[in-house]
């Protein structure tokens, strides 16, 4: 059996991640993981978009610009550098124990490998800082190899990990993708998706949720799956699974730090 320790999107809210993973006694003084994950025993599962402020005021923490300005360049330079440096500390600590960390592609990771989609925040921000034709910064060549391999799910037995949803139309972020609005509602419309695939258990990110994790339960009272886009809310998800088990969920567990 394997506990796995789940964190919704990133959106490079750096120190509360790096909280979280000492919380779940993951990450020692040095950045590096701690002997129960590099044993393989705690599975880290960060559930994608590692990137991206989501507000003017994320922005300003993570530059110390005040008030942050992405018409700026210096402004959008500050927050690409500092993204890129706390990204290569992640890639260090998941070099570590390659085995038990696992990070999933979000929809904004795959904007920063292929700037196709200039995305942006609902209060008119646009995210532009690693876009070369905005005026950005190139993501660094071995960031971007690293990324590049990220995983679009991850799958152990029934249990399943994914950005978005257990929908496989939702792993690829392309023109469908960004004017279906049901990567944003279906745990609402059609939670039976997660039983319809064939999964124990689903854990996804990509939409925030009024009041943290959303645990959704099946009608028998079984926990279905969780929506986990609550970093800025200070929980994280545990999981206790074991493939090989008749009844493989042990445990779910939401858990505020």
């Amino acid at each position: 059996m394997h506990k796995f320790i789940a964190i919704g999107d990133v959106h490079a809210e750096w120190d509360t991640f790096w909280e979280a993973l000492r919380a779940a006694s993951c990450v020692d003084a040095d950045g590096l993981p701690t002997p129960p994950v590099r044993l393989g025993r705690y599975q880290v599962v960060v559930i994608g978009d590692l990137v991206h402020p989501k507000s003017p005021e994320a922005y300003t923490r993570l530059t110390g610009c005040d008030p942050f300005d992405m018409n700026d360049e210096d402004h959008r330079l500050i927050a690409a550098r500092e993204q890129v440096r706390q990204l290569e500390k992640l890639q260090r600590y998941q070099a570590a124990a390659p085995h038990a960390v696992h990070v999933i592609l979000g929809n904004h990771d795959d904007a920063v490998l292929d700037p196709r989609f200039v995305l942006g925040t609902s209060g008119g921000l646009k995210h532009v800082e690693f876009d070369p034709e905005h005026g950005g910064l190139l993501l660094p060549p071995p960031l971007h190899g690293w990324m590049s391999h990220f995983p679009r799910e991850l799958r152990v037995g029934r249990l399943q990990f994914a950005h978005v949803s257990p929908l496989p139309a939702h792993l690829y972020y392309d023109d469908l993708f960004y004017s279906d609005r049901s990567a944003k509602t279906w745990f609402r419309d059609t939670p039976d998706y997660v039983d319809m695939a064939g999964l124990v258990f689903g854990v996804y990110g990509h939409t925030k949720t009024d009041g943290g994790v959303l645990l959704h339960h099946a009608p028998t009272g079984q926990p279905l799956f969780a929506i986990i886009d609550a970093l800025t809310e200070r929980e994280y998800l545990e999981v206790l699974y074991d493939a090989a088990a008749e009844v493989p969920l042990r445990g779910v567990s939401v858990v505020p730090f």
